[in-house]
C-alpha cells in the first residue's frame, strides 16, 4: 500500500457505497494503483461524507471516478472489509446508467497521488481471470464473478 493511500484511508472506519453497472455482459470496474502491489479492479464506489445519503454519495462517486450519472435500481448487500489499517463496511446497489460517456475520473481525496488508473466495462470471463488479490473481495465469494448479482445479506471478506 502507497504511503498517500495509508494516510487517506487507513485507520479510519469508512462507510462505502458501492455500484455494479451492467451493460449487456459486461460489469462496469475501476483499476486502482496502490492499494495492493500491481493493479486493483473493483466496482465504482467510495466514502460516505457526514450528512450525506447513500444515493446522493453513489451518484457522486459514479460520476467523479467515470463520468457516469447513474440511476439506483436496488439494494444488493453488505459487507465488512477489515484487513489492518482498512477498515471498511461496504454497501452494494444495483445501478443503470442514466447519461455520460465513460471516463477514467479521479478520487479528490487523492489529489497529489491519483490511485485511478482505468475504467472500463470487463466481461464477467476477464474479472473470472484476474487473481484473487487483483479483484475487490467481494468476487471471493461466488464460483464466479456473474454470480454477484445473487448475493443477499452481510458478508465479512
Amino acid at each position: 500500500m502507497i504511503d498517500s493511500v495509508y494516510q487517506a484511508y487507513g485507520n479510519k472506519l469508512r462507510v462505502r457505497v458501492c455500484g455494479l453497472c451492467l451493460e449487456k455482459d459486461y460489469l462496469l470496474m475501476v483499476n486502482h494503483h496502490g492499494i495492493v502491489d500491481g493493479d486493483f479492479w473493483a466496482p465504482p464506489g467510495g466514502g460516505l461524507q457526514f450528512g450525506e445519503t447513500a444515493e446522493i454519495c453513489l451518484k457522486r462517486e459514479f460520476f467523479e471516478e467515470t463520468g457516469l450519472e447513474i440511476q439506483i435500481q436496488s439494494f444488493l448487500f453488505n459487507s465488512e472489509f477489515i484487513h489492518l489499517p482498512l477498515h471498511a463496511l461496504e454497501l452494494f446497489f444495483l445501478v443503470s446508467r442514466k447519461s455520460g460517456d465513460l471516463q477514467r475520473g479521479f478520487d479528490p481525496e487523492m489529489i497529489d497521488d491519483q490511485i485511478i488508473k482505468d475504467v472500463k466495462y470487463m466481461s464477467w470471463a476477464e474479472i473470472d481471470r484476474l487473481s484473487p488479490v487483483r479483484k475487490h473481495g467481494i468476487f471471493s465469494l461466488v464460483p464466479e464473478s456473474s454470480k454477484i448479482l445473487n448475493l443477499k445479506g452481510h458478508f465479512k471478506l
